[in-house]
């Protein structure tokens, strides 16, 4: 193996001499400092916590540290922008969540364009719930349904902000529905959650990560979870999908995936996809990933062309639920 000071010398001399360091040089040398994994929302959410895990899989199979930071504002295009803009060498790495496909709907200016983005694979998907206030008065989604029905303009529909998985899930919901309903947009998932455990609000469709242990305390009602099947966590055992209670083909979870910087040499990213492979095969994460409802990929998505393929089609999926929403972009 080669050393990575022998190899520095030797990329040095080879620049010095007007030689072009081939790519065996620079995969040797990767990763030789800290990697960084920029997670573009705040400390503690869910995003922040799956970044947090990746990190800890990668630094074993990179045999390097894996530092994560926080970049947030603005929906998540901010930190996105700021991997954008980084040096293309593999040492700034993105996580982000479904809202890098949604943004290019959201918002007029991005500070970045999905072209300035490698895709390394994805990492994961979550299923989100229905929940309601203790004092709503349907048990079964079959109930609610008829009252969204009966007088949905009336109902408050709680998401922790536009662009956030909750907003988005209940976008699709109403969609599904052909009801209106209000929505109340929260600085944050936990001041929503906090009004609906209060009855201040009626609704909401939050990722199961952190509705769960709201269910299980019994401080909200579960209607029904967003995936296809049903979630193998105990507390979500006895709640149907969606899909199965009155809303067939309702297929929503909030994914996540690993970029880099457009123009990170072919063998470095390659290096980093056969690490995040190699990390989501790690026995720690996945137990970690399953106790929270969450699914590790293992399809063809977590190679860069089929995530690349995956996100094409979320962004024209979630453009036409939001432009027959009305919403205007920022």
């Amino acid at each position: 193996m080669l050393n990575p000071r022998a190899s520095l010398r030797a990329a040095g001399l080879a620049v010095a001499c007007g030689i072009a360091v081939t790519p065996a040089i620079a995969l040797a040398e990767y990763p030789d400092k800290p990697v960084t994994l920029v997670v573009p929302f705040a400390a503690g959410g869910p995003s922040d916590k799956i970044a947090r895990d990746v990190a800890e899989a990668l630094r074993k199979t990179l045999n390097q540290t894996v530092v994560v930071e926080n970049t947030t504002g603005a929906g998540g295009t901010i930190g996105t922008a700021r991997v954008a803009r980084a040096n293309a060498d593999g040492y700034t790495l993105l996580v982000h969540h479904i809202g890098l496909a949604t943004a290019p709907s959201l918002y007029r200016k991005l500070g970045y364009k999905s072209s300035d983005l490698e895709f390394l694979g994805l990492i994961n998907e979550a299923p989100s719930t229905l929940i309601g206030k203790p004092q709503l008065a349907p048990n079964t989604l079959a109930d609610l349904r008829k009252l969204i029905a009966a007088d949905g303009d009336k109902l408050n529909l709680a998401n922790a902000g536009v662009g956030s998985a909750s907003h988005l899930c209940g976008l699709m919901l109403q969609s599904m529905l052909k009801s209106k309903m209000t929505f109340v947009p929260y600085k944050g998932t936990g001041p929503a959650m906090s009004d609906l455990m209060g009855n201040q609000v009626d609704l909401m469709c939050e990722q199961a990560t952190n509705s769960t242990p709201q269910i299980e305390g019994k401080k909200v009602k579960a209607y029904g979870v967003s995936s296809l099947q049903r979630s193998a966590v105990p507390a979500l055992a006895n709640v149907p999908t969606l899909n199965e209670a009155g809303l067939p083909g309702f297929n929503f979870t909030v994914w996540h995936g690993l970029y880099a910087p457009h123009g990170t040499p072919p063998a470095v990213l390659t290096k980093i996809n056969t690490a995040l492979r190699a990390a989501l095969k790690d026995p720690e994460l996945i137990k970690r990933e399953e106790a929270l409802g969450i699914t590790v990929v293992t399809d063809d998505r977590l190679s860069p062309a089929g995530h690349k393929k995956f996100y094409e089609t979320e962004v024209a999926h979630w453009g036409k639920i939001i432009q027959d929403a009305g919403i205007q972009p920022e």
